[in-house]
């Protein structure tokens, strides 16, 4: 019995050896298979090898997650085999005290069996030792294998392919809003001024949208000259409606930002279409994603092609200066008077490109970034006829911890001719006659506006945020110039927003929101009108 069970425990750690070798094996060819391929001198041979090696990789990994299953099934077999060479053990065990404890001979007698059963047991107890270690053995040898199939899972899971060597990574929000409107707006879900209700129509509305879900891909490139280069390009579903039954639900997609990045040490170089780094800031808000909140309220905002440059100083070991010089496209939010070609807008027209200029410090304080940024804008557009207007802004923002829980933070703009930027609710310029008419005369329209918000975080997972903003666009420039409607509609004066939210994230990639939103709009020739909306959101981040 003893040797039966001493040549199946010899059996099962070789074949557990065996399996372990080849385990380790393969994970060494996942290794090499996984060092990206020399640079070949010609790019269609170096894409081909590249696809192969991913098709030897994935067929690697495949067989990898079968010896995985196979060693699985294997230490099962061992630790059964265990089980019943233990059995037999104990059985030996009882058999020797019966037959102790059967025997009625004298003390001379009795003392011989005694010795022979304690020789017995004593000899068993060799044989007993190597099931216990053989059975940590296997069982580490089993976790392990649990470990590499997970692990194997998981990249399977997180991995995104592509056709060159260069990782990507998937990112972006499924954001569900339910909302209910008390007053009319200029859009019924992403409310960004109010208007005035129609006569008959109903002031109260309820719906719900998907469509602020965004989706985003960011790919890392190689490094050129001692650069790390990347990628990124993010979509919404808020382009629009197709014109077809219930087409509001079925929300075109749009392209928001897409930019590629050159980062070295302290400097960067960007290029493509993406936020306004001279306005860096905006309000917490998951009830609108598809316009940055109080987008015509007095947050400026843009996704705009642009080309820019930024350097860091560190000046100590904790504080930074920031330089950021760019050339933006000279947009003026004229929309777009072809849906399939493009046309030249007035900024465009004057042949040069709009200009743009920051400078921010920063340092840590209170575990949050304290920080203060100064910016400045440029632009000259062409409306024709000779009409040109200097369109020119100054911008400031800030961050401010004044406790381990509580930020305030913000932004303040002063300019002219900024309607591209989100100012004045989109206006750049006042016609003083006929639009149409080369005699009729223009002004670019003047604006001061800003927001600021306070941030109360009161768990890790729960915060607070108060918002208030507002965007005043120059009456006196109105008045005695401009008739009540404009090239573009009424001519608003000033429009004033304020805002309430809670934000609860049980996980990391989890977040719910309430929100209380007022908008008061102020037309030039006309009654104020007042929209609220309470908006219910639910967010799931992958």
């Amino acid at each position: 019995m003893r040797n039966l069970g001493t040549t199946a425990l010899r059996s099962t750690a070789w074949r557990s050896a065996a399996w372990i070798a080849t385990a380790v094996f393969f994970l060494n060819t996942l290794s090499l298979a996984q060092k990206p391929p020399a640079p070949e001198s010609s790019s269609q041979r170096a894409g081909e090898e590249t696809t192969s090696a991913v098709r030897e990789l994935q067929e690697q990994v495949r067989q990898l997650k079968t010896l995985v299953d196979e060693m699985r099934t294997e230490s099962m077999q061992s630790r059964t085999e265990m089980q019943e060479l233990r059995h037999e053990l104990q059985d030996t065990r009882s058999m020797l005290e019966r037959t102790g404890a059967g025997t009625s001979v004298a003390a001379t007698a009795s003392a011989a069996p005694s010795s022979s059963s304690s020789e017995q047991i004593a000899g068993a107890s060799p044989a007993t030792a190597p099931p216990a270690n053989l059975e940590d053995r296997v069982q580490k040898l089993e976790d392990s294998a649990s470990l590499l199939g997970s692990k194997i899972d998981e990249q399977y899971q997180t991995k995104v392919e592509t056709a060159s060597k260069y990782r990507a990574r998937l990112s972006g929000i499924v954001l569900f809003n339910m909302f209910q409107n008390r007053g009319n707006s200029n859009n019924l879900d992403l409310p960004d001024y109010a208007e005035t209700t129609v006569p008959g129509a109903s002031s109260t509305s309820l719906g719900a949208t998907l469509r602020q879900s965004e989706i985003g891909l960011e790919i890392f490139g190689p490094d050129i000259a001692g650069a790390k280069t990347s990628a990124d390009i993010q979509f919404d579903f808020a382009g629009g409606f197709p014109a077809t039954g219930n087409g509001v639900d079925f929300g075109i997609a749009r392209l928001q930002t897409a930019s590629l990045r050159l980062d070295w040490a302290h400097t960067s170089v960007v290029g493509g279409q993406d936020a306004l780094f001279i306005s860096p800031l905006s309000p917490t808000s998951f009830a609108s994603l598809a316009t940055p909140a109080f987008g015509f309220a007095g947050n400026l905002w843009a996704w705009t092609p642009q080309l820019r440059v930024e350097h860091r100083f560190d000046l100590t070991d904790s504080q930074t200066l920031t330089l950021q010089a760019g050339l933006l496209d000279n947009l003026d939010w004229e929309p777009p008077y072809n849906p399939f070609y493009r046309t030249v807008q007035a900024g465009e027209q004057s042949g040069q490109p709009a200009y743009a200029l920051r400078t921010a410090w920063s340092r840590p304080f209170l575990d949050h970034p304290l920080s203060f940024g100064v910016a400045g804008y440029y632009g000259r557009q062409n409306w024709n006829w000779s009409r040109n207007v200097d369109a020119w802004a100054g911008m400031a923002d800030w961050q401010v911890p004044l406790a381990r829980r509580l930020t305030l933070s913000g932004e303040f703009y002063r300019g002219r001719g900024i309607g591209g930027l989100g100012a004045a609710i989109g206006t750049s310029i006042l016609y003083g006659g006929d639009p149409t008419l080369a005699s009729s005369a223009i002004r670019g329209l003047d604006a001061v506006g800003g927001w600021s918000q306070l941030k109360y975080q009161l768990t890790s997972k729960v915060e607070f945020n108060a918002v208030f903003a507002e965007d005043n666009a120059f009456a006196g420039d109105v008045r005695g110039f401009a008739i009540d409607q404009n090239n573009f509609g009424p001519i608003l004066g000033r429009n004033r927003g304020a805002l309430g939210n809670i934000v609860y994230r049980p996980r990391s990639d989890l977040l719910f929101s309430a929100e209380f939103r007022r908008l008061r709009t102020f037309p030039v020739y006309d009654e104020s009108s007042v929209v609220n909306q309470i908006n219910l959101a639910m967010g799931i981040l992958f």
